[in-house]
């Protein structure tokens, strides 16, 4: 069977995955980060599996909690290491990937830079960008919750 799988292409490798991740785990549990540096921008970054630009973040794993996570995320993402505890802003159902996955979103006011983040084979691209000048395929949720934070918008519960 493993050598099945080898023989696949990789995007149709990802989403087995996804569907296997999907049918074994029902629920699953995000966490995104609001970076913002001393300017008033905020951290976005552009995957390489996806299109399009987004708060830095991922899954939580097993035995990890929601501020390990969005701690790891940062570092693995965009080099960034906090510097104190994030605060929690909301949890979101998100309804874009699948009817069972959540997500919480943390607002990271103190942190340093760890260098300059290369692009891997999942991060494209990182960036400080100002609110008044996103690039303009930054996903509709991300304007969402930055107009939630920043322009104190109604927080809606779906992400």
């Amino acid at each position: 069977m493993l050598r099945l799988l080898n023989l696949l292409p990789s995007p149709l490798k990802k989403r087995l995955f996804v569907f296997f991740a999907l049918i074994s785990r029902p629920m699953t549990l995000g966490v995104r980060g609001l970076v913002t540096d001393t300017e008033g921008r905020v951290l976005l970054v552009r995957h390489t599996y996806v299109p399009g630009w987004y708060l830095p973040g991922g899954g939580v794993e097993r035995g990890e909690t929601l501020i390990d996570s969005v701690v790891k995320e940062l570092a693995e993402e965009a080099n960034i290491r906090l510097t104190a505890r994030p605060r929690h802003f909301h949890t979101y159902r998100n309804t874009t990937t699948s009817r069972f996955d959540h997500v919480a979103l943390f607002l990271c006011d103190e942190w340093e830079s760890l260098g300059e983040k290369k692009p891997d084979r999942e991060i494209a691209e990182t960036g400080f960008f100002p609110l008044n000048d996103l690039p303009q395929d930054t996903t509709a949720p991300t304007r969402k919750r930055l107009a939630e934070i920043f322009d104190g918008k109604a927080v809606e519960d779906l992400w």
